[in-house]
């Protein structure tokens, strides 16, 4: 049943990567803050401000969701180094699971995963651009933006790594930057941090926390980015844990300082159901024009996003058209080993994303489905233990407290998917549909009876 890489793919690679510069840890990290830090930490609380008006409550959920991705990184650094290929969520569920597992969770990945996230964040850089009195439509500068970084990304190796170093630097001193704005002016709202009682037990399991979370997770998403470029790091045993790790408690740090800051700064109602969350503050803390400015700068911080998925996404496309004969154009490399076509072709399903959905819809589809592909990797590190157990002296990495962490990411991941479900039955069906559609399309790919 399982397909292998077509010969002439593998012989390609391996000259590829036995002639070419591979990423340095410093890139991974920096794929891994990137995928991180972008549309969901500068949106996701008006949202939340709709159905939750307890702000401990929702600080604790944004603690819950970085214990949570501090979890799945632990899981996902024993996967990558057991497993160490590009790829994802793709290499892994192919190799423990099924290769239909690893095409269908390639193709969500490829489309809801990376493709539609993409689509987010460019429209929120429009919107900022647009609030920062930039006279574009968003639909169009996001359009520019994801056609941009689509050709840097295409071109060379060096400049692709290099660029994504850069915008990720950009982008912390700018937040950090913002945070310290923030504190240095006298919150004119800390009272609305202060809770005269302890959320209950039914609060913290009602529907309406659950689909909070679903804009947290969602938020922390991009922990499990640098497994998507394992084949091309150097020396991924040694260096995805740190990678990993240190990315996701980073983030987690940054996530509750901005989410502080943002509660301290405006009013709730002012906040509430609102997408540039950003420019809603500055407003408060610098006036009419400092918000404009402060949006400006806003967009210029998610062109970081953007530029981190466009080079981790298309890895899955890239393993796709390795191991399928139909999809063998999605595995063509340049000289530099990037998988141009695959690039290209995640660029054009974002676009397509981008002009075909609103925004909220987009965000929770992506949510739910990216939370249902990495909690169904997590179960095959199980698998991956079963059959591989390893031995103390093996020197490579085990996750500690094997299996706390994944028990923890699993409760929590589950819960969050199983609310949704029922508070989301459109996205669920599609969800179904596609996996039921997706077996003829997967024997198709094969080239079968060819």
């Amino acid at each position: 049943m399982g397909s292998k890489s077509t010969p002439s793919f593998r012989n390609a690679c391996e000259v590829i990567h036995s002639n070419m510069k591979l990423y340095p840890p410093k890139v991974a990290f920096a794929v891994v803050v990137a995928n991180m830090v972008g549309t969901g930490i500068f949106t996701s609380l008006g949202f939340q401000l709709l159905a939750i008006s307890d702000t401990q409550l929702i600080l604790l959920l944004w603690f819950i969701g970085g214990i949570c991705a501090l979890c799945g990184a632990l899981c996902y650094a024993e996967l990558g180094v057991r497993h160490t290929d590009s790829g994802g969520e793709y290499h892994f569920l192919t190799e423990l699971i099924h290769p239909y597992a690893g095409f269908i969770s390639g193709c969500v990945s490829a489309t809801v995963g990376f493709a539609a996230p993409i689509a987010l964040a460019a429209l929120t850089f429009g919107s900022y651009l647009q609030a920062g009195l930039v006279p574009i439509d968003p639909r169009w500068s996001a359009t520019f933006l994801i056609a941009t970084l689509v050709i840097i990304h295409t071109r060379t190796r060096s400049e692709s790594s290099a660029g994504q170093v850069y915008l990720t630097a950009l982008k912390l001193l700018l937040i950090i930057g913002f945070i310290s704005l923030a504190l240095f002016n006298t919150p004119a709202f800390i009272d609305q941090l202060r809770a005269d009682t302890q959320p209950s037990a039914d609060t913290l399991f009602s529907s309406e926390v659950a689909v909070a979370l679903i804009y947290v997770t969602y938020a922390y998403s991009g922990w499990n980015a640098a497994t998507y470029v394992l084949g091309e790091m150097e020396d991924p045993r040694r260096y995805l844990p740190r990678v990993l790790l240190a990315g996701c408690a980073f983030v987690t740090l940054l996530y509750l300082a901005l989410n502080a800051v943002f509660l301290i700064s405006a009013p709730i109602d002012a906040m509430r159901g609102e997408v540039e969350i950003g420019y809603v503050v500055a407003g408060y803390l610098l006036g009419d024009t400092g918000a404009l400015v402060v949006a400006v700068i806003l967009a210029g911080i998610l062109i970081s996003t953007v530029s981190a998925m466009v080079l981790a996404g298309p890895r899955a496309l890239m393993r796709l058209g390795g191991d399928y004969r139909r999809l063998r154009w999605l595995g063509v490399l340049n000289k530099d080993g990037l998988p141009k076509n695959a690039i290209f072709f995640m660029g054009a399903i974002a676009l397509l994303f981008l002009w075909s959905s609103t925004f909220e819809q987009i965000l929770v589809f992506a949510g739910l489905l990216m939370a249902t592909n990495t909690l169904v990797t997590v179960i095959a590190l199980f698998i991956s233990r079963f059959r591989s157990p390893g031995h103390a002296g093996d020197n490579l990495y085990r996750m500690p407290f094997y299996p706390l962490p994944a028990i923890i990411f699993l409760g929590i991941t589950g819960w969050t998917v199983i609310y949704s479900a029922f508070s989301f039955p459109t996205q669920v069906g599609v969800f179904v549909i596609a996996l039921i559609g997706g077996w003829p399309l997967y024997r198709w790919a094969q080239g079968s009876g060819n």
